[in-house]
C-alpha cells in the first residue's frame, strides 16, 4: 500500500476519512431549517464545491467518495468526484442531516410561533429528545452516522476516503471522534479529517472545519447550520 494513503501505528491501520460539508444553499442564506428537505446548492455553493474539489485534487487521491443522497450534498460530491477523477459517488442516506420533524422548512423565529413544541424539542440539550413530526434525537442521529462511518472504514482499511455530509451529522461524527468539545461552526464545504482504526475503532482528529480553500468565495458567517442548532 502507498504511504500516502496508509497510516500505521500502535493502534493498527488507520483509514483517513476526509469529511466535507455540502456547499451553501439559498436556505442556508435565508436561515431556514433544512433537515431532510431537499434544497439545492445556490451559485455560491457551486463555487465552493469547485474550490474544495480543487483543493482535494492536489492531495493524496482517495479510494472512494461517499455522500448523503440529499441534493445539496450529492451535487457537492459529484463536483469533487469529477475534479478528483473518481469514477462514481456512493450515496448513503445514513449520511443525511438530522431529521428535524415539524420545524423543517421554517426559520427559528417562525418555528417558535408555529411549532412551539417541536422548537422546544429541537433546542433541547437532552440527547434522547425526539422532535414531533418524525424528527430524530441526537442519539439516533449519532447511531446512524457513526455506524455508517465504521462500515465505510471496514471497506477501506488503510485507505483515504471522502465523505460529503451535513453540519449536524459532521458535528456528531466529531463528537464521537474527539473528547474535546467542538467550538464554532462547521462552515459550508469545510474540511474535517479523522483517522479511524479499523482494528480498534480509535479515532484521531487531524483537522476540523478548515476553509482555507474558500479565500476567493468566502463563507457566509450568519448562514443557518453548522453550529449547535445545525440543520
Amino acid at each position: 500500500m502507498s504511504s500516502s494513503s496508509t497510516i500505521e501505528g500502535k493502534y493498527g491501520e488507520f483509514t483517513e476519512v476526509v469529511v466535507v460539508r455540502h456547499g451553501e444553499t439559498s436556505w442556508n442564506a435565508s436561515r431556514i431549517i433544512q433537515g431532510h428537505l431537499d434544497a439545492e446548492l445556490n451559485e455560491i455553493g457551486r463555487q465552493q464545491a469547485v474550490a474544495v474539489a480543487h483543493r482535494l485534487s492536489k492531495e493524496a487521491k482517495p479510494a472512494a467518495i461517499y455522500s448523503s443522497d440529499l441534493k445539496r450534498a450529492a451535487e457537492t460530491a459529484r463536483t469533487i468526484a469529477k475534479i478528483c477523477n473518481l469514477p462514481n459517488v456512493v450515496f448513503d442516506p445514513a449520511l443525511r442531516e438530522r431529521h428535524i420533524g415539524d420545524v423543517q422548512g421554517l426559520t427559528l423565529q417562525d418555528a417558535v410561533k408555529e411549532k412551539p413544541e417541536a422548537y422546544k424539542a429541537f433546542m433541547s440539550h437532552k440527547r434522547n429528545q425526539q422532535i414531533p413530526g418524525g424528527g430524530e434525537s441526537l442519539d439516533q442521529l449519532s447511531e446512524r452516522c457513526v455506524s455508517c462511518l465504521y462500515k465505510i472504514v471496514e471497506k477501506h482499511r488503510g485507505e483515504r476516503v471522502i465523505l460529503v455530509s451535513h453540519g449536524g451529522t459532521i458535528r456528531e461524527l466529531y463528537r464521537h471522534a474527539s473528547p474535546v468539545p467542538l467550538r464554532g461552526k462547521i462552515y459550508n464545504t469545510s474540511v474535517t479529517v479523522v483517522l479511524v482504526s479499523g482494528d480498534t475503532g480509535r479515532c484521531i482528529v487531524k483537522m476540523c472545519g478548515d476553509v482555507s480553500h474558500l479565500e476567493a468565495t468566502g463563507v457566509l458567517e450568519n448562514a443557518f447550520g453548522g453550529d449547535k442548532s445545525s440543520a
